[in-house]
């Protein structure tokens, strides 16, 4: 199977994990990238099972309001039933790294709300020691020198994501070259950083199940 085809085959999978668990006043959550992408595509399908979603991106409110589902504002909303999105890496423990799409702060947000979540990823995306992938870290911009000298502290190499700004008007530091044994550790260090808004760690608040799309089908993982 191709990437896509097994994006496509995890978002599908969320589908069916979640309808069991909607009444018609649930909120669902819904995250940010490519597979994410997928999954509001097929959330069109089971529209009239649910109330309305909080998005975690402008893109992806845009989306779903291009297929007529209700998005919410953050503020409105108290609870959300379910917190559906992909990773950039998965390890054992659910940990996650995300952010490669620079949404990683209104995902925090959003994931805060949810009673589960439930990530969505391809095989490719499960590693035994999180931080092969550049980890972003959403900085002020007038702290971005700052606070890339402190991550060269941490032992790592920060770059600045030339282009983008997040939908709260920040930069994003993608730091390279981490090796990330203790993640709960890492994530607190980097958000005590004078000038870091969040970082890409979802340590603190890991993934409650996982949907791993495989060759074999797609694994339920949970932590």
């Amino acid at each position: 199977m191709t990437q896509d085809q097994l994006k496509q085959a995890v978002a599908r999978a969320a589908i069916d994990y979640i309808k069991p668990k909607l009444f018609n006043d649930s909120i669902i959550g819904v995250g940010t990238g490519s597979t994410a992408n997928f999954f509001i595509d097929f959330l069109n399908e089971i529209k009239g099972h649910f109330a309305g979603t909080v998005a975690s991106s402008e893109a992806s409110a845009a989306r779903l309001k291009k297929h007529g589902i209700d998005v919410l504002d953050c503020n409105s909303v108290s609870e959300l039933v379910v917190y559906v999105d992909g990773a950039d890496e998965s390890n054992a423990h659910l940990q996650l790294i995300k952010g490669g799409g620079a949404a990683l702060t209104q995902e925090k947000i959003v994931c805060a709300l949810a009673k589960e979540f439930i990530c969505i990823a391809d095989g490719s995306k499960w590693v035994d020691v999180l931080g092969k992938f550049p980890l972003a870290v959403e900085v002020i911009p007038m702290a971005r020198s700052y606070v890339a000298r402190e991550l060269v502290k941490l032992g790592g190499a920060p770059v600045y994501r030339e282009g983008v700004i997040t939908d709260n008007g920040n930069i994003i530091l993608d730091v390279h070259n981490l090796q990330i044994i203790d993640a709960i550790a890492m994530e607190t260090a980097l958000n005590q950083i004078t000038g870091v808004v969040t970082n890409g760690l979802f340590a603190l608040r890991p993934a409650d199940v996982l949907l791993l799309g495989t060759n074999d089908g797609v694994k339920t993982i949970r932590a």
